[in-house]
């Protein structure tokens, strides 16, 4: 058999379950897109390579398996930097697929020229540098087995023009079936963790996005259960937990509810699963549950007393590792824990306006998620808007949030929302944005338009970097510094012009009914929802301070 490089790479992916990919082609990619267009592979062509990163994200946050994106040399390249950081930062499977210049051409400063290898290097879980077409055949199936494989995350492969038109012959195709490695866990740490949780009066479940990515939810709720243990969450672990169960506390840190973040300096025992102790969740890390012994158990390494030191780990898979604890715990039902609590929650309830403000943000995302399906998987984008929804949206099962967690960028929720549109057609999607993040990749709604997805975009329109604002307004004398839009488009108008159904509720004279026909009816729509920019998330830990030492939300504000 004779094959180019370009028709190597399109059959391998192919191969490995690739259905569909977000690119847009350029010079020194052209060869893979001409063995694409031979291919059973859809392509969307997006309107930055951005999107295209963003949209394999909502494919692979969705799903859990590795998706593709594609894009040319230089500014192709540079252009999905951005998502590919982001999807290191909260461990997501995607590979990104760079055309490059000719290998005799590298480093000559030829025409659209970059390092995108020595550039991805550390926002990558592994990159590729191609030299040969015949490294295809091993580079591409390793690239799925360490994107998808322990603690998931992106790869780049980067193949230059003159590979990518290489013709080589072979023999057969590579078999591309993977061992599945049985993960050994450590008995002995196992029943030392078991003897910790039956000793302890008040133990506290903290997990996060290694529970999604694992599949160990269920477990975890059997955990809670079978010992009555409370549960909080971070922003990366939302819908890991039943929302109206008891023992759910919700999010913790920057944004969560006094009553968690008060609950947690009451903890002797701190069961840290699947998660990295991330800034925004434990505040000053010194004043982070002073009082109890920490078990933190993560699949990475260097997640271990990276930030907090403790008392017992585990290295290995928490799914593997739940397994093994489960049948080592004892029943209990902790009613003096559970009491200390219950009045926890009710000396410092978290405050929700009162109905008759339809127009609050969060009286808004409390009806969506009324009215919404259960299994309606909701994207945001970063800002105040992420963070009401994370605090009052209802998430009932794993992978319903999709949400840039770690580098929280702004432009995020549409084109994903796109992706996981794309993966389950369906469901409804739900994007939930900011005036200020919507504009971030605006040019999407071409692609979305022509798509014609199960998409609803709800713009909290407040004319301001609403987050910046509220920052600069507690801890910045309120010098509203660049925070403030002096022109804001009309979003209506413009998703017109993109031929979507649109609507402006500050213009309705029954909002609830269009909010409501906005998720229902197919096809995409576009919502403007006008706010009151002095709007504030409350309760909001100050940089510098424990979770405890938190400002805004109190009882009779």
């Amino acid at each position: 058999m004779k094959y180019t490089g370009a028709e190597i790479l399109i059959e391998l992916l192919e191969r490995h379950g690739i259905k569909t990919i977000a690119g847009i082609p350029g010079g020194a990619n052209l060869p893979i897109y001409h063995a694409l267009s031979k291919s059973k592979i859809r392509h969307i062509l997006t309107r930055h390579e951005q999107g295209a990163g963003f949209i394999a994200q909502g494919m692979a946050r969705t799903t859990g398996k590795a998706a593709v994106c594609f894009a040319t040399s230089g500014p192709g390249a540079t252009n999905l930097l951005t998502a590919i950081a982001d999807a290191k930062l909260d461990s997501i499977p995607v590979i990104a697929i760079t055309g490059q210049v000719p290998l005799k051409l590298i480093g000559t400063d030829a025409f659209q020229e970059v390092d995108t290898y020595g550039m991805t290097l550390p926002i990558t879980k592994h990159n590729f540098l191609i030299r040969d077409a015949e490294e295809l055949f091993t580079v591409i199936p390793e690239a799925f087995r360490i994107a998808e494989e322990g603690r998931p995350g992106p790869v780049v492969i980067d193949i230059p023009k003159d590979i990518q038109k290489q013709q080589i012959t072979f023999d057969k195709w590579p078999d591309l079936k993977r061992e599945n490695k049985r993960q050994q866990i450590d008995k002995a740490r196992i029943e030392e963790i078991a003897k910790l949780i039956n000793e302890s009066k008040r133990p506290l479940l903290y997990i996060g996005g290694g529970i999604t990515s694992s599949g160990s939810h269920e477990m975890i709720y059997d955990l809670a259960n079978k010992n009555s243990i409370p549960l909080t969450s971070t922003l990366m672990g939302l819908g890991c937990f039943p929302p109206d169960d008891p023992l759910f506390l919700g999010m913790l840190g920057m944004h969560g509810a006094r009553y968690t973040n008060k609950i947690l300096n009451e903890a002797d025992l701190l069961l840290a699963f699947g998660v990295r102790f991330d800034d925004r969740a434990t505040g000053k890390v010194e004043k982070f549950c002073p009082d109890a012994r920490i078990i933190h158990i993560d699949i990475d390494h260097s997640e271990i007393d990276k930030i907090k030191k403790a008392d017992l780990s585990l290295i290995g898979d928490i799914n593997a590792a739940l397994k093994s604890l489960l049948p080592l715990i004892n029943s209990n039902k902790r009613w003096n824990w559970i009491s200390t609590i219950e009045k926890i929650k009710q000396s410092d309830p978290f405050i929700i306006p009162e109905d008759k403000d339809p127009l609050n943000p969060l009286n808004i995302i409390k009806e969506i998620g009324r009215i919404a399906d259960s299994d309606t998987i909701i994207t945001t984008d970063v800002g105040q808007h992420q963070m009401w929804t994370a605090q009052i949206y209802p998430f009932r099962s794993p992978r319903t949030l999709l949400t840039s967690g770690g580098l929280g960028t702004m432009g995020f929720g549409m084109p994903a929302a796109i992706g996981a549109a794309l993966a389950h057609p369906d469901r409804r999607i739900i994007c939930i944005s900011g005036d200020g993040s919507f504009l971030m990749n605006i040019q999407e709604l071409a692609t979305l338009s022509e798509l014609n997805l199960n998409v609803t975009v709800l713009i909290l329109d407040n004319g301001h970097l609403g987050l910046v604002r509220q920052q600069q307004e507690f801890f910045y004398e309120k010098n509203y510094m660049a925070s403030k839009f002096d022109s804001n488009p009309d979003f209506k108008a413009i998703a017109q012009g993109f031929h979507i159904k649109s609507y402006d509720l500050g213009k309705e004279d029954d909002p609830a009914d269009i909010l409501s026909r906005s998720i229902s009816e197919p096809g995409p729509c576009i919502v403007t929802i006008p706010i009151d920019h002095t709007e504030n998330v409350t309760p909001m830990v100050p940089p510098g301070a424990g979770n405890h030492e938190m400002i805004g939300g109190e009882k009779n504000e």
